[in-house]
């Protein structure tokens, strides 16, 4: 019977274990087809907030209750006119250097407070082809859609009211799924 050497177990462990390692990717599911996003490390509280959220089907009886061509879809909960008053579901701002709105980029909806708390129950993604950088510095981005941005560029397109809601609601599953490295740069090249 022949003996691998200990050293050479924990270096073989070692590699599989970092080669398969997972990153948690938002999936979300809609009538027009689905959308993948990287969420940031560096916006530690907002990428949490939104996996808790998504693994609790939180999204899964929303909408993209906002779509404005050349600009965002909107999703999850609805403006209202008081705000965003619920302590629980508001985030200090997470504004990184470097991560700005680009298309595709993901950020977080807010209303007007002067502290610029981002309500976790809301999200965007930014469909202008140049970016939406005014909106830097004032809403916290904090992921960046991977893959389905001509899901997105459909959404934005859809027959809408003077309120910018689609006229057929366009409805959300979200979820998150553990991808390898491997596994996303195969989902970005396909």
């Amino acid at each position: 019977m022949k003996f691998i050497p200990l050293l050479t177990l924990v270096v073989l462990w070692f590699v599989e274990t970092t080669s398969a390692q997972t990153q948690p990717i938002g999936l979300i599911e809609t009538p027009q087809g689905k959308v993948y996003i990287r969420l940031f490390d560096e916006t530690p509280k907002h990428r949490e907030s939104f996996i808790q959220l998504a693994e609790a089907g939180y999204w899964d009886s929303l909408t993209f209750n906002r779509v404005i061509p050349n600009f965002v879809a909107q999703g999850g909960c609805p403006d209202t006119e008081e705000g965003f008053n619920d302590p629980e579901y508001l985030l200090e701002p997470e504004f990184v250097r470097g991560i700005t709105h680009v298309y595709g980029a993901v950020g977080a909806g807010r209303d007007g407070n002067p502290d610029k708390l981002s309500a976790r129950c809301q999200f965007y993604i930014v469909q202008n082809k140049d970016g939406l950088h005014r909106l830097d510095g004032d809403y916290t981005v904090f992921g960046q859609v991977i893959k389905g941005m001509d899901v997105i560029d459909k959404i934005v397109f859809v027959k809408r009211d003077e309120k910018d809601e689609p006229l057929t609601p366009i409805t959300l599953k979200v979820k998150i799924v553990r991808l390898t490295k491997a596994q996303i740069e195969d989902l970005i090249n396909f």
